[in-house]
């Protein structure tokens, strides 16, 4: 396994990492075992980057990896996330970003852990009725305390960024990017760059449907949230998917899965990128690392650009895109 360093303060990671959301909520089909399975058969295969978060499940999936790495946190680098709010029956209640909430959040996700440190501590969704500087600083403080080694933000717009980096070091900035999601071209690589922050890419696989496994919305349960995300809606799935044929055709001329050159798109955009595709399936787990052995050519990268030109995509990310920070 390839791996890289996010940010400037030295935080080494697997180059894939491994997305357990999907463990424990927003997908149908969930197996406690099976997914714990996955999360060792990771780490047998080199992969030190686990991404959970406190509203997945909610709290679940925090329990779920606790439970998974209890005989194994050394060979973990840990990420969660606070900051989207949701209550025990799922609900969501906003979000928060002040400073006692901060403080709150962090003990609650060590005690589910079942860690004394979390390795990577990301503001899940900015909060803007809070300056970002109270955020920071509260979270500044969870490293003074040694409860948390490295923080991180998701979602954060160019700006909110820099006004955090002014505060404390931000080692990644976690952001949807794939070839059918490409927001980060627009500022937000280059600005980490610039700022010194490493960038983690979740859901690079377009949450799932550059795996070519989807063909129909049919091929979704009945409760899988992608049902009501506008890029998997009545009007625009069959049109996406299209796109997606493209790079079927490119990947089986190079005789891989679609997934696997999809990934390594994601990958060759930088040393300073790093993958977290989700699953929870030791099957598409060996799919997805094999990924980093594919090598692509400056007439494969061109090749992939055209079959998803930036912008091809019909529907916004999110159903609710309010919550994004921009």
């Amino acid at each position: 396994m390839q791996h890289r360093t996010l940010g400037n303060q030295g935080l080494d990671v697997s180059a894939l990492g491994l997305g357990c959301m999907g463990m424990s909520d927003f997908y149908e089909g969930r197996d406690e075992a099976e997914a714990i399975a996955t999360i060792h058969a990771a780490l047998d295969a080199g992969v030190t980057f686990l991404d959970t978060a406190d509203m997945y499940g909610p709290f679940e999936n925090e329990r779920l990896v606790g439970r998974a790495i209890k005989e194994r946190r050394a060979d973990v680098v840990l990420a969660t996330k606070f900051g989207n709010v949701r209550d025990e029956s799922g609900a969501f209640l906003g979000i928060k970003g002040d400073p006692d909430y901060v403080k709150a959040c962090c003990d609650a996700s060590l005690l589910r852990l079942g860690v004394d440190e979390i390795d990577l501590y990301y503001q899940h969704r900015v909060d803007t009725t809070v300056p970002i500087e109270e955020t920071i600083g509260a979270m500044a403080e969870l490293v003074e305390a040694g409860k948390v080694r490295y923080l991180g933000m998701s979602e954060a717009a160019v700006t909110t960024l820099e006004r955090a980096v002014a505060v404390h070091p931000i080692a990644a900035l976690q952001t949807e990017y794939s070839l059918f999601n490409r927001v980060p071209e627009d500022g937000h690589l280059e600005a980490c760059r610039r700022l010194g922050v490493g960038f983690v890419a979740y859901s690079p696989l377009g949450r799932g449907i550059l795996t070519g496994v989807l063909n129909s919305r049919d091929d979704l349960a009945e409760g899988d949230y992608r049902r009501f995300a506008p890029q998997y809606s009545e009007e625009n799935f069959d049109a996406n998917r299209a796109l997606v044929a493209a790079v079927e055709a490119i990947a089986s001329e190079r005789g891989v899965t679609p997934a696997q050159i999809a990934l390594a798109w994601v990958l060759a955009q930088g040393d300073d990128v790093v993958a977290i595709p989700g699953t929870k399936r030791r099957k598409y787990l060996a799919e997805n690392l094999a990924s980093v052995d594919v090598e692509l050519s400056v007439e494969d990268l061109a090749a992939l650009d055209a079959a998803v030109p930036s912008g091809s995509v019909a529907g916004d990310r999110y159903a609710a895109m309010n919550s994004v920070n921009r």
